[in-house]
């Protein structure tokens, strides 16, 4: 067996150790905003897609041995989403779209906690957008844990679909921005 192999199943023996909760049991993390986000894909005049980005994300997780117990707050501001093009970005900050000043913040409760297998999490909860909560269950893999620097890390990421009309956003038609919108929210926490 050469050196690199050994060194590669070494390091791959702490996650390989227990699943969705190896080394996590009863452990409550903080969302690192450096290292998480919170992304939209949404439909423009049926020809492409627009992305934009919510970089301030804040929230913790509280990971327990029994997935049952898990818990996942999430919230955004929403006045920080960028498409990096201003124009748009007022547009959408405005009361056509998000009304940031009205609905400052976007926002993700967990409610239940189903471990589907080792890596994978059903987890419904309460989703805020535009001053509208809809039940949503949603799937969350883990991507990864472990040690960086000098803390302990746990990684998890969603990608799911709503439609921006059950959240009130319905100004402008569906033949100019679509109404189904892709989220993706990937974070990363820190353990406490």
């Amino acid at each position: 067996m050469s050196l690199s192999t050994t060194i590669a199943r070494l390091l791959a023996l702490p996650l390989l150790a227990g699943g969705l909760s190896s080394g996590l049991s009863a452990s409550e993390f903080v969302v690192d905003q450096d290292h998480s986000a919170a992304i939209f894909e949404a439909g423009h005049f049926g020809v492409s897609h627009v992305y934009g980005r919510f970089p301030e994300i804040a929230g913790s997780l509280k990971i327990e041995s029994d997935a049952a117990k898990d818990a996942f707050e999430i919230t955004v501001t929403a006045a920080t989403l960028t498409t990096h093009q201003e124009k748009r970005d007022q547009h959408l900050k405005g009361p056509d779209f998000f009304d940031v000043k009205q609905f400052p913040t976007l926002s993700f409760r967990s409610t239940a906690v189903t471990a589907i297998d080792d890596k994978t999490l059903e987890v419904s909860g309460n989703l805020t957008i535009h001053g509208v909560t809809k039940a949503v269950s949603v799937k969350v893999v883990k991507v990864g844990e472990g040690k960086v620097m000098d803390s302990y890390r746990v990684g998890y990421e969603t990608k799911f679909e709503i439609k921006r009309s059950d959240f009130g956003i319905t100004t402008v038609p569906n033949a100019v921005v679509g109404d189904e919108v892709t989220i993706i929210v990937a974070v990363e926490g820190i353990k406490k």
